[in-house]
């Protein structure tokens, strides 16, 4: 492409943002189809390795862009410049998601024998495989269901791995507290935890003898 060429798209392009900087976010239409195939093949794919997951990344960057478009300042640059670094992050998301899921569910492979007993602690153990195989999404939705205190402790003491005594301190509880919280917290782990791997059917016939 020629200089005369590309300081014509830029132009377009300035023009493009600045009009759905003031309203008409349908400008960005074009500027967003045009790098979507760039930025997933060169940007986000790579960096995940997953089709499904990355065009996942590609939407959730499109939807941030249009979000935070007021925050772009126009430099003579492409915005592409921009997009890419939102995408970047978003990829890097995912994998943080990823070791804090990887990191819980090891975690609770630890904890749950010492606080449930060996029979439930074979549960954990299953959590822990079947995490670190296919379903990180669980370990998740399990943990978004727990109250905001639950979850503190189990974030404080399974995923930080702090002293029971400053995770104690940092809940405002006597240690003994804490450990009842910890107990019951990891408890209410485990049972939404279950609701998520029971089979509905099978649920029906047991409740029906």
């Amino acid at each position: 492409m020629s200089e005369a060429a590309v300081a014509e798209k830029l132009e377009e392009e300035r023009r493009l943002v600045a009009e759905a900087q003031a309203g008409n976010l349908d400008a960005m239409r074009p500027i967003l189809e045009s790098y979507a195939a760039p930025l997933y093949a060169t940007v986000i794919l790579p960096r995940l390795g997953d089709p499904a997951t990355a065009e996942d990344v590609l939407r959730d960057t499109f939807t941030t862009a249009i979000e935070k478009l007021d925050q772009f300042r126009w430099t003579g640059k492409s915005i592409y410049v921009w997009l890419r670094q939102i995408a970047v992050n978003k990829a890097y998301d995912v994998h943080r998601r990823a070791r804090r899921s990887l990191q819980l569910a090891d975690a609770l492979a630890r904890e749950v024998p010492r606080a449930t007993g060996e029979d439930q602690g074979a549960d954990a153990l299953l959590i822990a495989a079947e995490e670190q195989s296919r379903n990180r999404a669980r370990i998740r939705a399990a943990m978004e269901a727990l109250s905001e205190r639950y979850r503190t402790a189990i974030e404080l003491r399974l995923i930080e791995e702090l002293p029971r005594e400053e995770c104690a301190r940092r809940m405002n509880v006597t240690t003994g507290t804490f450990d009842v919280v910890l107990f019951r917290a990891v408890r209410a782990f485990r049972k939404h935890f279950g609701q998520r791997d029971a089979d509905p059917a099978e649920s029906g016939k047991s409740e029906s003898k």
